[in-house]
Parts: C-alpha cells; sequence; structure tokens
C-alpha cells in the first residue's frame, strides 16, 4: 500500500507523539548503543518499569483512529460503529509489537508493509470499508514506528541508510499534502478526487506502434526516463552532462523543455499529469506533491481560432466532462497549488505564439506560486523566449544506447515477443550506423521494433525506407496478418493517398487539427478520381475507416481530427507537396518551423530533378533573403543525408555555402550544425587548421553528433591537442558509445584529467583505472560498488543524494549540490578533502553545518528566497560565494559574511537600493560582482566600488551598455567580463589604469579596442545562426 496515495493524509505532528508513548524514554545518550535492540524491551506497556496500561494503549488507539477518520478522503470517513471496532483491533495490533520476535534493525529492514502484515488482526468481523480503513491506520502507525527507530538510533539510521531515507521521504509527502489541502472546502475536496481520478484515467496509457493489443500500452511501461541537457546561463561555458529528466526537473518552478518531434515531450507531460495525480512521486519531484495537474495541449486550446481559456474555462476547453464548483481552478491557483503543463508551443501557427506567451505571463502574474512546464520544439521560438519569465530551459537528449537497450527490451516484453527477436534488434542497431542514428527518440525506436517483429528481421535502411514499411505495416499487413476484416477494405496506396491530402492540408493552412467537415469536404474531392474506393463506400465510410484502422488519425474530441503524430503529418504532407509539384510553395515556406522536417522529406520523396530544383531554390532563397539566409543554407545542408541521388554540381552548391558558416564559432552554431547530421563532419576543417577557441567549438559539435565518424573527429582532436578539445572530450563520454569511446579516445586524455562519468558501466573499463573522475548525478553507491570510490574528485548532484554514502567518496575535492529535502545536514562531507562546496537552498531549506566549512576555499551558497534571503544563513558563515537567485528584496546582513569574495545576482529585473549598494561598496573582500545591466544601472551616480576587481555584466542580446557607468563607479577593475552587449565603444575603458583583462561575449559590435593597449581582449563572437 502507499501510504500517500490511501486518501489518509495524517500529518507526522498528529501521528509521531502519540506513537512516541508506544515506547521507553530513555535517558541521554542511550540511542548511541552500537547494537540493536529488541523490541519487547523497547515498548512501554511491557515489564516491570511500564509506564502504559492496555488501557493507555487502547485510548491511545481510539485518539490515533479519531486522529485518522477527520484526515480521510470526502468520500471514506467510518461509520461511528466502524470506527470504535477499528480503534479496538488497533490497539491489539499496537500491544502486538511487544510479541515480535525482532529488534530495531529487523523492523526497520523489514519496512512498513511487511511490518503491518505482522501485527495484523483478524478482521472478519469489519466490513469491507472499515477493513480498508484499519488497514491504512496500521500502515501509518507502522510507519512512525520505524522512523521513530531510525530517529532514536543513531545505530539504526546509519546500518539502514536507505530505508531511513525512504521512510523520510514519505512522511515528507504526507505533510506536503497536509499543508497544501487542509484549508479545502468539502465540496472542492470532492470534486479535486473526482477530477484526479479522471486524469489518471484519460491519461494513463499510451499508442506504441506494433504492439497488438489495443495499440496501447499503460504510463507506467511506456514511460522511460530520458536524459536532459541544461542550456547554459551565460558565457561560452561547456553544456552540463545530460541528467534523467526527473532530477532536471527537481524543484524547479519553470521550465521551458524542448524535443525533437517524438523525443517523448508529450510522454514525459502525461507522466507528470498521472504521477502528480496519484501523489506518486519520486523524492526530487517531491515540489509537485499535492499539486493539482492541468493539461494544456495548444492545438486543443486555440482550435478554431478560439481564444486561450482563462482558468476557469480549463476544463471545458481540453473537454473534461466534468463539472468544477464555480472559481475552482481560481482558488487552487490563487493557493500555489497548480501544476500547468502546456503541450505543443510548435503546434500553433508561429504569428499566434507571442499571443501565446502573453497569455501565459498574466496567468503566471496573477498566480506566481503555479508550477509551469512548456513543451516545444527546438527551433519554435528563441532560446530566451521566456527567460525574462525565469524560465528554464531544457531539451531532451537523444537516446542514449543504454535508453535503446532498456525501450526495445520494454517493447518486447510488451508485445509478447521472444527474447531471441529483442536480442537480434539490439544486435542490428549496434552494428548498422544508419539504424543507430535513427533509434535516438521512443517514436523511432518504437517503429524499429515494430518493423522488425512483422517484417520477420528485416528492416529497411534510411529514414524514408522505415516510414515507408512503417505506412505499410499500420495501414495493410497488420489487418492482414491478424485476419481481420472491417468491410470496406483499402489498400495501403489507398490510404496513403487519402491521408496524405489531410496532412498537406494541415500543413497549408498552419493547423494541427482538422475540423470533421473539412475532412469530409477533402476526402469527397478525392473520391471521384478513385473508382476503386469510392463504389466501396462514402466519404463518411472511408473517414471512419482511417479513424478506425489507419492506426494515424485520431479523434480525440468530437468534430476535431488528428494526426497521431507529427513526424507522420510531416512525412505524409511531404509526399503530397512533390506529387502536386508544390515546390514553389516549399521553397517559400522553408524558414517556417512547421515547414522544416516537410521540407526534409520533400527531398526524400523527389526525384532527382525535383530534389535539385528544390535544393537549388532553397540555396538561391538563402542568397537572396539576407534574414533567412543561415537556416535556409543549413537546412538545404541538412537535407543532403535525405538525398539518395543528387548532381554533383548541386551538392557541391549547397556545401559551398554551407562551408561558409565552418568552422562553428560559439556553442549556438555548434547545435544548428549538429543538428544537420553527420553529413557536416566532412566539412569541418583538420584539428591543424583551428586554434584553440574554434577547436573548442568543433569538439562540441562532434559530441553532440554522437556517432563513429564524429567519434573519429574528437579522437583526431584530442591527438592534435588542443586544451580546449581535451576538455571537451572528458565531458563526452556518455555521448558516445561507452566501449568505442574508452577504446579511443580515452588513452588519449592526460592522465590527470577529470573525465566524467554517468553510468555504471563506464566504470568496469581498464582504461579508466586510476583516472580521476567527475560524477555528474551519479548515485555514490554505484562508484562504491565499482571499486572507485577514491578516483572521484568532482561530484554535481542536481537531485536528491545521500549525504553519508557521498561522504565515503573520500577523493572528493568538489561537491555540488541541489537538496529537495528541508532540512540541510552538510555535516557528513565535512570529513572529506573539499577545496569547493556549492549549496543550492530552496525558501524553504534550513542549512545546518555550514560552520564546519570554515577551511574550504570555496564555499557558495544559492538562494532563492526573496525576502532578506541572508536572514536563511547563519550569522559569520563561512561562504565565499553568493548567488541570489531570485528577485532579492535587500541585503541586510552582508558584513556578517567575512570572507565573502563574490556576490551575483541572477534575475534579470534585480535592482538594489542605495543602501544595499553602499552594503556592497563597504564590503571588504567583495571582490567580485556579476549582475544584469538592470541592476548596474540602479547604482548611485555618485557610488564608489573601491574594492571591486572583477566584474561581469550580463546584457539581453544587443542592448546598450553604458560604459562610463563602469568606468566611473569601479575604478579598480582589473578584469571585465560583457556578456550580450550591445555596439561598444572601448576607449571609454581607457580610464581605468589596473584592467588587464577584458572579455567581451557575444557582442552586437565594439570599436576602438586599440585604446586599450595593455588589457588583454577576448572575444567570443556573437552567434551567425542558430
Amino acid at each position: 500500500m502507499d501510504i500517500g496515495t490511501t486518501g489518509l493524509r495524517l500529518a507526522s505532528s498528529a501521528v509521531a507523539p502519540l506513537v512516541k508513548r508506544l515506547f521507553r524514554q530513555d535517558g541521554p545518550g542511550a540511542g548511541l548503543v552500537d547494537k540493536p535492540v529488541r523490541l519487547s524491551s523497547l515498548v512501554s506497556f511491557r515489564g516491570e518499569k511500564r509506564t502504559l496500561t492496555d488501557r493507555d494503549v487502547e485510548k491511545l488507539a481510539t485518539e490515533l483512529t479519531l486522529r485518522a477518520a477527520k484526515a480521510t478522503g470526502p468520500h471514506d470517513t467510518p461509520l461511528e460503529l466502524d470506527r470504535i471496532m477499528v480503534a479496538d483491533l488497533l490497539a491489539r495490533s499496537l500491544r502486538a509489537l511487544g510479541d515480535l520476535n525482532m529488534d530495531d534493525v529487523q523492523a526497520v529492514r523489514l519496512g512498513v508493509e511487511p511490518l503491518a502484515r505482522e501485527l495484523r488482526q483478524n478482521t472478519d468481523e469489519l466490513s469491507s470499508d472499515a477493513t480498508v480503513f484499519y488497514d491504512r491506520v496500521l500502515a501509518l502507525a507502522c510507519l512512525h514506528v520505524l522512523d521513530f527507530f531510525t530517529k532514536r538510533s543513531t545505530f539504526v539510521a546509519r546500518t539502514l541508510v536507505e530505508q531511513t531515507r525512504q521512510q523520510e521521504g514519505i512522511i515528507h509527502t504526507l505533510d506536503l499534502l497536509v499543508e497544501r489541502v487542509s484549508s479545502q472546502s468539502a465540496e472542492d475536496a470532492a470534486f479535486e478526487e473526482r477530477y484526479r481520478k479522471y486524469l489518471v484515467r484519460r491519461h494513463n496509457k499510451l499508442t506504441i506502434f506494433g504492439i497488438d493489443v489495443d495499440d496501447e500500452w499503460p504510463l507506467d511501461d511506456a514511460y522511460l526516463s530520458l536524459e536532459t541537457t541544461e542550456r547554459p546561463l551565460h558565457g561560452n561555458e561547456l553544456p552540463a552532462p545530460p541528467q534523467r529528466a526527473e532530477r532536471a526537473l527537481s524543484g524547479r518552478q519553470r521550465v521551458l523543455l524542448r524535443g525533437v518531434a517524438g523525443s517523448g515531450k508529450t510522454t514525459l507531460v502525461l507522466w507528470l499529469a498521472v504521477t502528480t495525480a496519484e501523489h506518486r512521486l519520486s523524492s526530487g519531484l517531491s515540489h509537485l506533491i499535492g499539486l493539482v495537474p492541468f493539461v494544456l495541449p495548444m492545438r486543443t486550446l486555440t482550435r478554431a481560432g478560439q481564444e486561450l481559456p482563462m482558468p476557469d474555462d480549463f476544463l471545458t476547453a481540453v473537454r473534461c466532462p466534468h463539472t468544477p464548483p464555480r472559481g475552482w481552478v481560481e482558488r487552487v491557483l490563487a493557493g500555489a497549488r497548480g501544476l500547468l503543463l502546456i503541450d505543443g508551443i510548435d503546434e500553433i501557427p508561429k504569428q499566434e505564439r507571442d499571443r501565446t506567451r502573453a497569455w501565459l505571463r498574466e496567468l503566471l502574474r496573477e498566480f506566481p506560486g503555479s508550477v509551469c512546464v512548456v513543451t516545444a520544439r527546438p527551433s519554435a521560438v528563441r532560446e530566451d523566449w521566456l527567460a525574462a519569465d525565469d524560465f528554464t530551459e531544457l531539451s531532451l537528449a537523444p537516446m542514449s544506447r543504454t535508453d535503446v537497450t532498456a525501450f526495445v527490451r520494454r517493447w518486447h516484453r510488451a508485445a509478447g515477443a521472444d527474447q531471441s527477436d529483442e536480442q537480434a534488434l539490439l544486435t542490428a542497431i549496434r552494428s548498422r550506423p544508419d539504424l543507430s542514428r535513427l533509434a535516438t527518440n521512443p517514436l523511432m525506436c518504437g517503429l524499429i521494433c515494430a518493423l522488425h517483429r512483422t517484417s520477420h528481421g528485416y528492416l529497411p535502411r534510411g529514414r524514408e525506407g522505415l516510414y515507408d514499411a512503417a505506412l505499410q505495416m499500420l495501414l495493410e499487413r497488420r489487418d492482414q496478418q491478424r485476419k481481420i476484416d472491417h468491410g470496406l477494405r483499402l489498400d495501403a496506396s489507398s490510404q496513403t493517398l487519402l491521408l496524405q491530402r489531410l496532412a498537406y492540408w494541415l500543413i497549408r493552412n498552419g493547423h494541427s487539427e482538422l475540423e470533421r467537415e473539412d475532412a469530409l469536404e477533402l476526402i469527397g474531392q478525392v473520391l471521384p478520381s478513385m473508382p476503386q474506393v469510392s463504389t466501396r463506400g462514402d466519404a463518411e465510410a472511408v473517414l471512419r475507416h482511417l479513424l478506425d484502422r489507419s492506426g494515424l488519425l485520431l479523434e480525440p474530441t468530437e468534430g476535431a481530427i488528428i494526426f497521431v503524430h507529427r513526424t507522420f503529418q510531416d512525412y505524409l504532407a511531404a509526399r503530397e507537396a512533390v506529387e502536386a509539384r508544390d515546390l514553389p510553395l516549399l521553397i517559400k515556406n522553408a524558414h517556417l518551423d512547421q515547414w522544416e522536417d516537410v521540407i526534409r522529406m520533400s527531398v526524400a520523396h523527389g526525384r532527382p530533378a525535383e530534389r535539385a530544383r528544390l535544393l537549388k531554390g532553397l540555396v538561391t532563397r538563402g542568397d537572396t533573403v539576407r534574414k533567412h539566409r543561415i537556416r535556409l543554407h543549413l537546412l538545404a545542408m541538412a537535407c543532403l543525408e535525405h538525398a539518395t541521388q543528387l548532381a554533383p554540381d548541386v551538392q557541391e552548391m549547397v556545401t559551398a555555402r554551407a562551408a561558409g558558416l565552418i568552422p562553428p564559432r560559439c556553442l549556438e552554431e555548434a547545435r544548428a550544425l549538429a543538428a544537420a547530421g553527420p553529413v557536416v563532419l566532412e566539412l569541418l576543417p583538420a584539428p591543424s587548421d583551428l586554434d584553440d577557441l574554434e577547436a573548442d567549438v568543433v569538439a562540441l559539435t562532434a559530441a553532440m553528433i554522437g556517432d563513429n565518424a564524429a567519434l573519429d573527429l574528437l579522437a583526431r582532436l584530442c591527438a592534435s591537442r588542443h586544451p580546449a578539445a581535451l576538455r571537451v572530450a572528458a565531458n563526452s563520454w556518455s555521448d558516445f558509445d561507452h566501449a568505442a569511446f574508452a577504446d579511443t579516445v580515452l588513452p588519449l586524455l592526460p592522465a590527470d584529467l577529470v573525465v566524467s562519468v554517468n553510468h555504471e558501466d563506464q566504470l568496469s573499463h581498464p582504461n579508466l583505472r586510476n583516472r580521476p573522475l567527475s560524477a555528474f548525478g551519479g548515485d555514490p553507491a554505484m562508484f562504491l560498488r565499482s571499486g572507485v570510490a577514491h578516483q572521484v574528485r568532482n561530484h554535481h548532484s542536481p537531485g536528491p543524494v545521500d549525504l553519508s554514502l557521498l561522504s565515503q567518496l573520500n577523493g572528493l575535492e568538489s561537491v555540488s549540490l541541489h537538496p529537495s529535502q528541508e532540512s540541510v545536514d552538510l555535516t557528513p562531507l565535512a570529513r572529506l578533502p573539499l577545496t569547493r562546496l556549492s549549496v543550492a537552498l530552496r525558501t524553504d531549506h534550513d542549512p545546518t553545518g555550514l560552520m564546519l566549512f570554515s577551511e574550504v576555499k570555496e564555499l557558495e551558497v544559492r538562494l532563492w528566497r526573496t525576502e532578506n534571503p541572508l536572514r536563511q544563513l547563519p550569522p559569520g558563515a563561512p561562504i565565499t560565494r553568493l548567488s541570489l537567485v531570485e528577485y532579492a528584496s535587500a541585503l541586510h546582513g552582508l558584513n556578517e559574511f567575512p570572507r565573502l569574495s563574490e556576490l551575483a545576482l541572477w534575475h534579470q529585473g534585480q535592482i538594489l537600493s542605495g543602501n544595499d549598494w553602499l552594503r556592497v561598496a563597504e564590503h571588504r573582500t567583495l571582490t567580485r560582482l556579476t549582475l544584469h545591466r538592470e541592476a548596474l544601472e540602479s547604482v548611485p551616480s555618485q557610488a564608489e566600488f573601491p574594492h571591486t576587481t572583477h566584474l561581469r555584466v550580463l546584457c539581453e542580446p544587443g542592448a546598450p551598455l553604458y560604459l562610463d557607468l563602469i568606468d566611473r563607479v569601479f575604478p579598480h577593475l582589473e578584469t571585465l567580463h560583457l556578456v550580450g552587449a550591445g555596439d561598444l565603444d572601448l576607449s571609454v575603458l581607457a580610464g581605468l589604469p589596473t584592467l588587464r583583462s577584458l572579455r567581451l561575449h557575444q557582442p552586437a559590435g565594439y570599436r576602438n579596442a586599440d585604446a586599450l593597449s595593455n588589457v588583454a581582449l577576448s572575444v567570443v563572437p556573437a552567434a551567425r545562426y542558430s
């Protein structure tokens, strides 16, 4: 029984004191005994020194059942007679604790449910409802019994770390639930319960291609925890290693999640909705406990040009059949209990996206406590589209080899396929580069699995071949093999003609849904030219067949028809466009993200002359239209992998334009080139022709492509000993086949270079022996099991981590923590030889142990609290770097941190009062500042910062920056780093006598650099394309 989902939500403060009375209250130090203790000697109602009588235990059980009855769900409150009978049985169960032949360690190891079964009494005299209530109360009591044992004895907590953490997590979950739903009316609570059950029923299954049982898969089986990458906040920083989606989302209030078609964006949204609705969340997502999910697909919300809904219209807009109490949604959002899941910004026309952003901003302005996840394809909106609204940008990463293996095995289990088929497919994927390049997201993996099974092991080559085979499987062969006859028989080619007409209409009109009347009209227009179809049924019968049997169309709500996946829509639309000779229209719309995949597939569908015309058109339009030039030339380059036959002069024309974009100069350009695929690798210069900055970005490009050819390029870069390329390679192992990387690249890395590891199978490779390691999110137990704990130098934990285990990695020098629990005790880390410790503290975190790290060279704390954030820290804490992530109301107490040398104000709208600026200026050890342009402009004109020697200023791209203000108020600057500024006249800085280093990151422009003759100037140029 999952206590968090039983409907019995009783805070620990209401249960723990009652349970504690069942046990002896030993004197100081009793809990330090380093051995187990028998339960019979712990209970307070046995032996000569007992303090509770049997009657006292009965009263305690009665009180516990009374409190539990008040905490049940609105439909679960027990009858009075039932409650009395349950109290009697519970008293007998609690007294049975003294009869168990076990000690406290054995009890904790046993766990809540097995312990409850040991204590359970005969329930034959109880009604079925009363039995459920009894089981719930008994389980809750057992949870707090075991929690008492772990808190009473340091020996138990130290011996059974995982069990202790699980119990604490469950109690934390229950306490959060009680806190968040305690003020509800009975009417609201009853409706919320119905709504949660509806969400689970509606979204708990997914369509998975090729699985015959209704083609649906339970969400729990289908959901595969994929990896995400986070866009670096500022500067030319390396992207962080990938981390699992749950860890990446941990504690995040607002997230923009990007992913290509089929990458699993919607699956992740539905998984969040269902697990939140069921209160079934991992500890890393505890900030979602008690929240109410609202799944808001953009194509549904914008159907037929309707206005985007206000809160009270959310359920109506998504066709929820339940009617909430008046104002219920608004009360949920106002109480900071809403989880807004806004899926598919790319599904709406480009011209409507700014209106959608304004709608979202208004919602978040009025209900700022709402948690919000927005999904989009990578090119749908620019990178800073929601940056001003404090959204973190994450991208779903291509599936790793480990993920692909897990997916294939799950698929074959769900399909009931032979293990030999599963192994044969895994072997094919590993041995065929064309398959491994395609098997990078759940959609393509599902197609490959289904085709491999239905084709008895044969798989076509290339994306077009796979799609064609998939259509054949879905439209015809599946029903033939299953001997299904639905009366109206349409062959695959007839269905394809009809479907591609519907798909192309959607693309041409910028829609993602078809009104039923439009679909019937389009089919009716085609039928006269298809006598073999029209003689068998009218447009209504044909549409019904396509909905029922094609596997490609859905009618999610009455009168609205959609393709089951955008990938098939684009593929079919491309076929129709080529057959209709609409190449000029394709070229005209090629700059729009909604047409991008249609263009690629059109090249695959076209004959050689049609491909040549289309590619020439893209290049020529790019030459002519300056604002779309880069995008069109890169798109033409990306299309080459789909052109199986192409005139050499056309290929040369395309590659010549792309060559002008090479080598990439920054992270954004590396991403854009990697998106074009392995074909760009042939255009990249030899390592000997690259400077260090270029080698850095070329190495990043290779890592993002991640195939065998990219691995060869990375190996050549490492062999050339470019320092930046070596650093990239050391962080890129997870992007490639693990064994191939270990054999090819690891031997080329310097022995003292720290190598990032994320998966346990990396740790057994002999080339890793004695190398220093960096772990991003890895479970400390993984390194202990593998015998390499002493090699781990750095550990970054984006989610919860067991610090007692982490402290056993005795070679650790740097630790970065994002704890999710409220009480953060850093004490276990004090025994490590740390030189750097970074801790992120959310608004409700209570840090313990900070004072123990006075010898650590770098001690960073990141705070999210807005109201007097420094009050969260103990006065005198030896922090050296303070990062304020949210808007800080004041900096009272800044002078209480004598080691503080760096202050970072990350919030874009952050400004400080004159008094706060004075506090910063007067702090004698505070020499480094990071702030936004707005904060800089709030500095009083008469102020002066005599101690500041290093300054970083963050600007929106192209924003004006007044260098004379920097020259005036920071007279002793030695290093200046300007990110994203507009056109800069560097001569203004000539008056800074101590300035020795100036770094410009992607400036709009700069001039008069010769005025800074004694200053080392480095420039990361602005992205030419992205």
